[in-house]
């Protein structure tokens, strides 16, 4: 459930963190159906991105370190990289795409500032407990 009074006292990076990591998962799945007719598998992986974006931005908001800025940087990051391999060597069924195309130009740029704000948070919070043997 979400509980406005503890969103309040989150930092701000948090909040842009969940926001970009949708904005991800919202542009895949816009253009998911274009994708699914084109290439099928393409399409499923685009679904499945916007699918991985909203169960990270969860995890964010839950304040899960490990699985939730972890599965949300593995969703923007391997984005990233199709994108640069559908656009150097191309993706198996598909011709080399072109690298101007303005939503694609967009996702680039939100998952870019989710990956550097998830280093910037994730390097300031503190490191985990661990127990100690003595």
């Amino acid at each position: 459930m979400f509980n406005l009074r503890a969103w309040s006292k989150r930092p701000l990076i948090v909040g842009a963190a969940i926001v970009a990591i949708i904005v991800t998962g919202l542009i895949h799945l816009v253009q998911g159906p274009q994708q699914y007719t084109e290439v099928p598998y393409v399409g499923i992986l685009f679904y499945l991105n916007g699918a991985g974006a909203a169960i990270a931005a969860y995890g964010i908001y839950r304040d899960a370190k490990t699985w939730g800025w972890g599965l949300g940087m593995l969703i923007a990051g391997g984005a990233m990289a199709l994108y640069v391999v559908s656009r150097t060597v191309g993706l198996p069924g598909m011709d080399v795409q072109e690298w101007g195309e303005p939503i694609g130009l967009l996702s680039l740029i939100v998952e870019g500032l989710f990956l550097g704000l998830s280093v910037a948070y994730l390097r300031r919070s503190p490191a985990p407990r661990t127990l100690q043997t003595s």
